[in-house]
């Protein structure tokens, strides 16, 4: 039997030896483990007398409880290294200036439909919404549309299986259906505006399937055209920023208005370069007229009684005449460079004077 004092000090030597963390587990293994020195050296106690084999055991436990005390500290101190060494690999001066992180955009789209709602909102108009799925008869029916009308085809609207309580299912193809639904539960005096997506069969540079409008609703005892001419060219002055806009009006023909007209500010086209303003042309942009009064018997409005003027602007055809967009489409593609061009800050404020607060 090995001298236990001799064995310790070359167990010892060994677990000081050790430079690396499966080293010490080698040594481990070697010394305590089921096959090691220690447990070699106890099995031969039984060969002794008592007062020996006393002796001896408690010489080998000594030895143990030293060896296994000596790794346990060997691999404290191993692991602290090593977690120091990797803290110090891995170090992060906090003191540099953080990563920098583009600010969000507010797409043009949703910044017209603020811009148009801040006009209006400050001539009295309340905004109204309602659903993009809609019944026919609250979409085409209550508002003077025939039958055979071209809107009312297969090819020019989205149409929905199944039939609801006023006819077929349809994605709404204007927001008119929302004035439909505010005059039949509200009475007049009304002045409202319905922004909102609208849905249509056509693709192109200028037409999208699905687009908004914001459309807007006047009722009262003593409305006339001059009320309708006087918002609109307030309105139109406001949004494009141009105090003396030219603004004209055409006779045109809409069911549910009666008279119509399209409204038409002056630009100029000279040397291929589009501005909004005095010139010597006109573009466009919105369709008006007094509200037809097959539409206010529809909804249980009194012609007689009551009048009033309704009109609807498409956002994106403005927002692209104002901003200088030449496609519609790009509105749609989510690309994060058209954004940063043409996007917004969320700090601008609309307002009705000059469209926009810096």
């Amino acid at each position: 039997m090995e001298n236990p004092e001799h064995l310790k000090a070359d167990l010892l030597a060994q677990v000081e030896a050790a430079a690396t963390l499966q080293a010490l587990e080698d040594v481990r293994v070697a010394a305590l483990g089921k096959k090691g020195a220690i447990t070699a050296q106890m099995k031969t106690l039984g060969g002794l007398d008592p007062e020996a084999r006393k002796a001896m055991g408690q010489a080998l436990n000594a030895v143990k409880d030293a060896v296994a005390e000596a790794i346990d500290t060997k691999k404290a101190a191993m692991a602290d290294a090593e977690l120091d060494a990797k803290l110090l690999a891995e170090r992060v001066d906090v003191t540099l200036p953080v990563r920098p992180e583009r600010e969000g955009q507010l797409h043009p789209i949703s910044r017209t439909i603020e811009e148009v709602v801040a006009i209006l909102g400050e001539m009295g108009f309340e905004v109204h919404e309602g659903p993009e799925i809609e019944d026919d008869w609250y979409n085409f029916t209550a508002l003077n549309i025939p039958e055979d009308h071209p809107a009312r085809q297969e090819h020019d609207t989205f149409y929905l299986p199944g039939h609801g309580a006023k006819g077929r299912k349809v994605l709404r193809t204007h927001t008119s259906p929302v004035q439909i639904r505010t005059m039949l539960k509200t009475k007049p005096p009304l002045r409202i505006i319905a922004p909102g997506r609208t849905y249509r069969c056509d693709y192109d540079a200028t037409h999208s399937p699905m687009f908004h409008q914001v459309e807007g609703l006047v009722i009262d005892k003593a409305v006339h055209m001059g009320h309708l001419k006087g918002c609109l060219i307030d309105f139109c002055r406001a949004y494009f920023g141009v105090d003396d806009l030219p603004v004209r009006f055409r006779p045109s023909y809409f069911p549910f208005t009666e008279p119509s007209a399209e409204v038409d500010i002056g630009c100029s086209r000279e040397g291929g370069e589009f501005k909004i303003g005095h010139g010597d042309s006109w573009l466009e942009i919105l369709g008006c007229g007094m509200v037809n009064p097959k539409v206010l018997e529809n909804c249980g409005i009194d012609p007689a009684e009551y009048q009033g003027f309704a009109f609807g602007v498409g956002v994106e055809r403005i927002a692209m005449l104002k901003y200088g967009i030449p496609d519609l489409r790009t509105f749609y593609e989510s690309d994060l460079r058209w954004l940063r061009h043409y996007g917004f800050s969320a700090l601008d404020v609309p307002s009705m004077v000059g469209g926009l607060n810096p």
